[in-house]
Parts: structure tokens; sequence; C-alpha cells
């Protein structure tokens, strides 16, 4: 699992890791990028990148998808069904805005089309580096939002989420949820109106049986739409923040 941007050293280099088959590619964005003051690994294929990410974190992942063998798409799905939650961008020559939504849905993060300006990767890359460092800063204060939310409910359209009792009722019957449902639930309801990363939903959800860690946080965010949305394609109340990660919209019971 990544461990996000230190948010106490801003400073610090972000450390970046670069998938691309093509040598002469690859060396080029190690080159530049490491111009730029980032800290670069490269590799040429995904038995490279997952023996790398299990030994040390980044930051980001740099993904090409058209590559032989495991493609980007699949690398990225993979990764995400693991509970891998590292800020992915991913590169494609493809410009049809078809195979962005594709790698959008399979937990990229963002995504730049190529041949593309080099200044406009470091920026796309750079603003993803901030929006983790804003997330670790939100995780270094969770402990007092956690006081607002520990007494009282939320309610989100017919529902109504009773955070001591973890019970969730619509209309005022019972919601059958199981463990890993409702942990997620609760995870999400600490920081109501609030983007909450997948790296932190993970942390915060993980039970004593790690239900978290099997299977992507993206996977059983589906779920619960599926349980809670009148349309899970379109969700009223679990939405997306695209390079965040989820939020859940509700309210606090007066």
């Amino acid at each position: 699992m990544s461990i996000p941007v230190d948010a106490s050293n801003p400073t610090r280099p972000g450390r970046l890791i670069v998938l691309d088959d093509e040598a002469e590619i690859r060396n080029m964005l190690r080159r530049f990028l490491v111009a730029q003051g980032f800290e670069v690994r490269a590799v040429a294929n995904s038995v490279q990148l997952d023996v790398f990410l299990e030994r040390e974190p980044y930051d980001l992942l740099v993904l090409d998808i058209m590559m032989d063998g495991e493609d980007g798409l699949s690398i990225c799905r993979r990764l995400r069904a693991q509970g891998q939650t590292i800020p992915i961008l991913m590169l494609t020559a493809r410009g049809d805005p078809v195979d962005k939504v594709v790698g959008l849905e399979m937990g990229a993060d963002d995504y730049l089309a190529k041949p593309f300006v080099p200044s406009e990767l470091v920026a796309r890359i750079r603003a993803m580096l901030r929006r983790q460092q804003f997330l670790a800063r939100q995780q270094a204060v969770r402990g007092d939002l956690l006081v607002e939310t520990e007494v009282g409910a939320l309610r989100f359209g017919p529902f109504r989420l009773d955070l001591q009792r973890q019970e969730l009722l619509k209309d005022g019957e019972l919601v059958a949820l199981n463990a890993a449902e409702m942990r997620l639930l609760c995870a999400l309801a600490e920081t109501p109106n609030r983007p909450v990363s997948r790296a932190n939903l993970l942390e915060r959800a993980k039970g004593r049986e790690h239900e978290a860690l099997a299977r992507s946080v993206d996977v059983q965010v589906l779920r619960l739409r599926q349980i809670l949305e009148v349309d899970a394609g379109s969700p009223r109340y679990i939405r997306t923040v695209w390079g965040l990660g989820y939020m859940l919209i509700a309210e606090f019971e007066s």
C-alpha cells in the first residue's frame, strides 16, 4: 500500500515510479523528471513494478497504457483490486475520450495523452502531489473531526445513519449491511461532505479480519452504492471526487 506524501515535509521531493516498456521513452522520462527535482525509479514491466512497490513507498505512479504483456489498464485494475492506493497518472497515445473514461474507471487518478508537452506532465504530477499533501493534512486533524461525529446521527435522502449504534435506517426500517460495508460507510461519515482518499478509507475501514485489504475500496464503494443509490451509475450520496477519493453527502441530525 502506498504511503502518502509527508504533509509535515512539503519540501521533500516527490518519489515517483515510472513504468514504460520502451527503454528510450522510459529513460527520457526519468532524466527529465529527475531534472525537475523528483526522485524517480523507472521500470520496464509489471513484474519489476510489483517488486519495487513491495520494497518501498512511492508517492505517484506514471503508467503507460500501451505495453506488451500486461497493459496499463490491466495493471491499474489489478493494483486497485489488491488495495494499492498509490496515485496513478496514465500516459497513452490514444486520444479517444472513451479510453480516458475506461482508465479513470479502472482507478487512475489522472490521464495525459501522448504527445504531451513535458511541462504539462510536471504540472499534473505536482498537482497530484499537492492533493496528497492536502489529504495528509486532513488526516492529521482527523481526531478533532471525529469528536463532531461521535454523537447524533447523519441523514442523507431517506437514510439515517446512527454512528454510535452503527445502524442504518431507510424510512425507519433497518438496512442490512455486512461488517465491511458498515465500516466503509462509517468511515465516509466521519468527515461528511469532505473528500476522503482511498488510502484514508482503507485505513479507517480496516477491521480485525482485514477485509478491506482483500478487495479494493472502489469495489466496496460500488457495493454500497448499489444498496443506497437509486442509480449506482449516477450517485447522489457517495460521490467520486476525481483525483481525491470519495465523499458522503449528508447532514448532521439536529
